[in-house]
């Protein structure tokens, strides 16, 4: 479904999670299809936990792995360095407690949420559609999207090192 979904939708794919490691793991060429997508014209937004912020310490700690998840969100990134630079695609970086992971496919949105303590592939997968008369569809979108507003743009300097926006 994950695949499917994200091959089919031209207008909008986002995404935001910590790390997101299952996405780029189950699926090496993930960065490809992503600027394969843009280049069809779909507007491509991932969001990723800075591995430097507060909250991803937080979150680590609460799942007992301590550095591990920022370590995690630094390798998960190298699947999308190919994405850098690349119209249609913009990565960023959010210091925000998650409460669930977001898959968004056009009007197709997979939330997954949390569990305090456990990982996100611990936790249940919700299918939402737009239109479903409760709202929730655009709630999480919303929710989305404040976060993308806070979120700083991710780069990759020549020597590798992850710069967050910030000014040293």
């Amino acid at each position: 479904m994950w695949l499917s979904l994200l091959l089919e939708a031209d207008q909008v794919i986002d995404v935001l999670v910590f790390s997101g490691t299952f996405f780029a793991q189950s699926n090496p060429r993930i960065a490809t299809m992503l600027a394969q997508r843009a280049a069809a014209g779909v507007t491509v937004r991932l969001c990723f936990g800075d591995p430097q912020g507060r909250a991803v310490a937080i979150r680590g700690r609460e799942e007992g792995i301590g550095d591990a998840l920022a370590a995690k969100i630094g390798a998960s990134l190298t699947y999308y360095r190919p994405l850098l630079g690349t119209h249609g695609c913009e990565i960023r970086l959010h210091d925000t407690t998650l409460y669930n992971s977001l898959f968004r496919y056009d009007d197709d949105l997979l939330v997954n949420p949390h569990v305090w303590g456990q990982p996100a592939s611990a936790n249940p997968l919700l299918h939402l559609q737009k239109g479903g008369g409760l709202g929730w569809f655009d709630s999480y979108a919303s929710s989305f999207d404040a976060v993308w507003g806070s979120a700083r743009p991710w780069t990759d300097d020549a020597q590798g090192s992850q710069s967050h926006g910030r000014q040293d």
